[in-house]
């Protein structure tokens, strides 16, 4: 019997005042806490009779500390840095500036390097880094500033008065897997809040309650996703160079799923790498995790990893819909910043400078509503118009119509590609249109039996334990860990879908999809068809591709305890 995460009725939640709730301590989330501080330091030596106080600025983290969840590439960008913090590149984790690049196009026995890499993929200035320890860093900044960071602590509900959110609940500690209180129960907090701001990344859950009761989506492409799949591996001296990156694309997909690999050679002998699936893919029996350990064995891949060894894997989505996809910015008492609000440019596949950009905008916004007592749509909707103003807006204006071109595949994408770069991003079209992914999945019946030419995408990856590794055996290496007595905080609204209709419509796609063996379909000879679903919530990773992915839009991926979760040490 599954039981599944529910609000606790009647408990009596302790009650905090804020001026400013911003729910997410990654790059996004730091950087508005860090230039909210910033700004009201400016006010509080200018206006020496008129202070400011820091006290009531709160960032949430469901994390057990900083950076345990934050898992990217990570190539960074140092634009927006040198905005927030002049200096940082003295002090900043920094493991190498690129210095070299190059581009592949892999067939399943070769590879073609591109004579010149396209100007998109040109990264010398930008830095290889583990975003685990930079945004520590950060952290590290933001609390010296004066501002309260709350670590194991997730935003489970928005509060709202009609079309205003006045703040945030945090998630109840110690109930059970009946939703029960054990000994050691503690209420959330319902923590009033004069602006809340949602730095939550991709599929943030705070901010998908907060598009559905608004509607915010409409008339707005809906947004897609690719999940990217990564390994950190320590290599022998001398496989790669320091600051050398490398990017694939091609095999192992075939050429109607759109993704592509990356290989960065970091200090220490650190390679990371990892593989971009697009979760737009027809074949439910596609497997990301497995998609990567195939790109593994790839000769030009196997080469720079052998001798070397596998020590942290992960898994992170990522919003490829752009411009058109972003839902408002901002409304009565709120604002989205980073993933949560499309800020990533999918051309580049980067997106941690957006995020910060996008977070120093908002604190603006947030400090101009506090020093006005203004906290309306119509005052925070600066965030937008400066968002507009920006070079956020020059940069993803460039790339507005860019995933949506591959739609029908690679060869059509490339093509569009090429159109968009003559016009200025415009394409064929204004409004290239759109579909959700989970949309183009394709019935088994619709598909070869035997996989046709996707046959080495299917199923799960075996492994031989040097090179390429199962999916168990990877999530070892991400040390994710959740309290067990808990409800699930993976909701699947009707079983009875998965037990029956899924097994041979779609042949239960979560078992593939998720990089991270949370759903398995157990022998039951009672069942209908002969399987039942199971979870194992304790293996999740925060990827949120299930609630992503899912053809029936009936799983709901909510926050653990506070605190549970992978552990990106280092990555």
């Amino acid at each position: 019997m599954l039981i599944f995460r529910k609000p606790l009725e009647g408990v009596d939640r302790p009650q905090m005042e804020a001026d400013v709730t911003i729910v997410g301590g990654g790059p996004g989330g730091l950087a508005c806490a860090l230039r909210l501080s910033q700004l009201i330091d400016r006010h509080n030596r200018r206006n020496p009779d008129a202070q400011m106080s820091k006290e009531n600025i709160y960032v949430l983290e469901k994390a057990r500390e900083l950076g345990q969840h934050s898992l990217s590439g990570a190539l960074l960008d140092p634009r927006a840095m040198d905005e927030l913090l002049p200096g940082w590149r003295d002090e900043a984790p920094l493991d190498a500036e690129v210095t070299h690049e190059d581009v592949y196009f892999l067939t399943e026995k070769g590879e073609h390097r591109l004579p010149i890499t396209p100007p998109p993929l040109q990264d010398h200035g930008n830095y290889v880094i583990s975003i685990n320890r930079f945004v520590k860093w950060l952290g590290e900044k933001v609390e010296q500033a004066g501002i309260t960071v709350f670590t194991g602590f997730a935003g489970s509900e928005l509060l709202t008065d009609g079309d205003q959110v006045t703040g945030v609940r945090t998630d109840d500690k110690g109930v059970d897997k009946q939703g029960q209180k054990k000994s050691n129960f503690e209420p959330g907090y319902d923590l009033k809040s004069k602006v809340t701001v949602l730095a939550e990344g991709p599929r943030g859950s705070l901010t998908k309650q907060l598009v559905a009761k608004y509607d915010l989506q409409k008339g707005r492409n809906p947004q897609v996703y690719g999940v990217g799949v990564k390994e950190l591996w320590e290599v022998p001296s001398g496989a790669i160079k320091k600051g050398q990156v490398i990017y694939t694309m091609g095999w192992p997909l075939t050429t109607k799923e759109y993704g592509g690999g990356w290989i960065y050679g970091s200090k220490d002998n650190l390679v990371s790498l990892g593989y971009v699936t697009s979760l737009d893919y027809q074949d439910p029996r596609l497997d990301p995790q497995r998609v990567l350990q195939d790109f593994k064995s790839h000769h030009l891949v196997a080469g720079l990893l052998k001798g070397g060894k596998m020590i942290r894997y992960g898994a992170k989505t990522f919003p490829y819909g752009g411009w058109f996809s972003m839902p408002p910015l901002a409304g009565n008492g709120w604002m989205i910043v980073g993933d949560s609000a499309s800020f990533l440019n999918s051309q580049r596949l980067k997106g941690i400078h957006l995020a910060i950009k996008s977070g120093m905008l908002a604190a603006e916004t947030a400090f101009n509503a506090l020093v006005e007592s203004n906290f309306s749509a119509s005052r925070l909707q600066q965030y937008k118009e400066s968002v507009d103003s920006s070079w956020i807006k020059d940069e993803l204006w460039q790339v507005r119509n860019f995933h949506q071109g591959f739609e029908n595949g690679l060869v059509s994408g490339l093509i569009h590609t090429a159109l968009q770069q003559l016009t200025g991003g415009r394409g064929l079209h204004e409004v290239y249109p759109a579909h959700a992914g989970h949309t183009r999945m394709l019935h088994l019946d619709a598909l070869p039996a035997d996989g046709g030419n996707r046959a080495h995408l299917l199923g799960k990856a075996k492994g031989d334990g040097k090179l390429t590794f199962d999916k168990l055996t990877d999530l070892y290496h991400s040390g994710t860990k959740h309290e067990e007595d808990q409800p699930s905080h993976l909701i699947i609204h009707d079983t009875n879908i998965c037990n029956t209709r899924c097994v041979t419509e779609f042949g239960n796609p979560c078992q593939n999809f998720c990089p991270a063996n949370v759903y398995e379909m157990e022998e039951d000879a009672s069942a209908p068809k002969g399987k039942v679903i199971h979870l194992n919530p304790s293996n999740c990773v925060h990827c949120k591709t299930c609630d992503i992915m899912d053809p029936y839009e009936i799983i709901t991926w909510v926050p653990p305890e506070g605190g549970g979760g992978p552990n990106y040490d280092g990555m």
